[in-house]
């Protein structure tokens, strides 16, 4: 378990060694671990050192730009005082020697400190190949000049670890104009050389221009008889064209003046036409508007007409029907009114029958005879108050039936202050019609609903009571008297035989 404990606190100490001492180089600079081991150098890519007995140095791997002028004029091989300002490019050599003796001058320095240490040493060498050349010679070939102090100094730099890229001359300067005055001369040289080949090629151009002028002349000669011949040529061709023109300029008059007559002989025929086409059309939309009118005029009629004769129809079955009821009613009480008389008679006859029998069955016969009729009287008003009660149903009937014309002439009132009724598809009069019928069965459901009564049954019921009563002969009661010895005194029977 120790064991296991301390080779777990070895691996995690080495893990954070690893984790202190882990290094990634940039591409631009150098990264040089020494100490415990052999250096090692580090450049774009990762190591590690470790910690405490280790240590990283930076050198960087820049390109620098140093500017070398001489700080004073310098004498060339002529002894002419010449000053020169250049531009250097150098940087730490790639390689490995390389890189370990620049480590040795530079290691851990800024750029301007490695500038200021390799200015002095190309300012030598560019004074040594100054002192080595003619002010002519560097002036025209700056490469060359170039190239010789490049020469001239790569061995001092290769020396401290650097490599040159580039040696570019600014410009030169000497203490007697002598660059100024050779560029005089040259200037001289320059324009004599052009004014000599100014005056050659004038004479040249003036050569030039009389044979040129020569062969224009003749060149002109010639052109102007061709041109003539041309123009002759062209003005028998222009006639001959312009005849040729005339000719179909009047035939195309001709035909444009034919052409232009028939055009307007088809414009006027289908003007004429299309004129033909809207009166047609428009007769036909006012035989189309006149038999709509007419529809919806036999419409309003029919509806009315159909109105009033509904209307006096109902009015004359509830007329009848009131009549029959009241000649039932009154039949109804006739009969009645007979059956009691022929009760009375029967109690009178019994009467007259028990007086003859005797005097003691008197009090008895009249007992009878008043017992029948209060049961006659009675049975009446029973009669008479279901008559009653199917008369005052028959004036419900009645009092709807009065008003439904008016319902029918209200729902179609608001049609005869129409002027005009188009209808589509399958409208007709015979569907106006029936829309207003419906409109008024809709009404008469509104009051059954709103009043609690079923008027379809009550009219039903008052037809089906109709025809019964047609059917079925008239009632008629006829009270039976029992002798005494035959019945109880107590004990009368009544039957109805129809």
């Amino acid at each position: 378990m120790e064991i296991t404990i301390g080779i777990g606190i070895v691996a995690a100490a080495i893990a954070l060694l690893l984790i202190a001492g882990y290094v990634k180089a940039p591409p631009d600079t150098a990264y040089i671990i020494s100490g415990f081991r052999k250096p090692r150098i580090l450049i774009g890519k990762a190591g590690i050192r470790i910690p405490f007995l280790e240590r990283m140095d930076k050198l960087s791997l820049k390109m620098f730009s140093v500017d070398v002028k001489t700080t004073d004029y310098v004498p060339n091989a002529e002894y002419i005082n010449v000053k020169v300002d250049a531009t250097v490019k150098i940087r730490i050599g790639q390689s490995h020697e390389m890189m370990t003796l620049a480590s040795k001058f530079f290691l851990n320095e800024g750029e301007d400190m490695i500038i200021r240490r390799v200015q002095d040493t190309l300012e030598g060498n560019m004074r040594e190949i100054v002192g080595q050349m003619k002010l002519e010679e560097m002036v025209i070939d700056r490469k060359a000049f170039g190239e010789r102090v490049q020469e001239n100094a790569v061995p001092d730099l290769m020396k401290m670890g650097l490599e040159m890229i580039s040696f570019n001359v600014q410009s030169f300067a000497d203490q007697n104009n002598v660059i100024e005055d050779l560029g005089i001369d040259n200037i001289s040289q320059i324009k004599k050389g052009a004014a000599i080949a100014k005056a050659q090629a004038d004479r040249d151009i003036a050569i030039s221009q009389a044979q040129a002028a020569k062969e224009a002349n003749d060149a002109k000669v010639q052109a102007d008889m061709e041109i003539a011949e041309k123009q002759t040529s062209l003005a028998i061709r222009q006639a001959e064209l312009k005849q040729q023109s005339d000719v179909k300029k009047a035939e195309a008059d001709a035909a444009y003046s034919i052409q232009e007559q028939e055009q307007r002989k088809t414009i006027e025929i289908t003007s004429a036409n299309a004129n033909i086409a809207k009166a047609e059309r428009e007769a036909e939309l006012k035989a189309r508007e006149v038999e709509v009118k007419k529809q919806v005029l036999d419409a309003e009629i029919r509806a009315k007409a159909d109105a009033e004769r509904y209307r006096q129809e109902q009015e004359a079955q509830a007329d009848l029907f009131k009549r029959q009821k009241d000649a039932e009613a009154r039949r109804y009480e006739q009969e009645q009114a007979a059956a009691a008389d022929m009760k009375i008679a029967e109690a009178q006859r019994f009467a007259r029958e028990q007086e003859a029998e005797g005097i003691a069955a008197v009090g008895k016969a009249e007992a009878e005879a008043i017992r029948a009729k209060a049961l006659a009287e009675a049975e009446g008003i029973d009669k008479k108050a279901e008559a009653m009660k199917k008369y005052g149903e028959a004036a419900v009937v009645e009092m709807i039936m009065a008003v439904l014309p008016e319902i029918a002439r209200n729902v179609a009132e608001p049609l005869s202050k129409v002027d005009k009724i188009t209808m589509y598809g399958e409208g007709n009069s015979a569907k106006l019609v029936s829309d207003i019928v419906n409109s008024t069965t809709q009404i008469t459901e509104g009051i059954s609903a709103g009043m609690g009564i079923d008027l379809k049954s009550l009219l039903m019921g008052a037809l089906g009571g109709k025809l019964a009563a047609d059917n079925q002969p008239p009632v008629v009661v006829v009270p039976q008297v029992h002798s005494a010895a035959q019945t109880p005194a107590a004990q009368v029977d009544d039957t109805e035989t129809e």
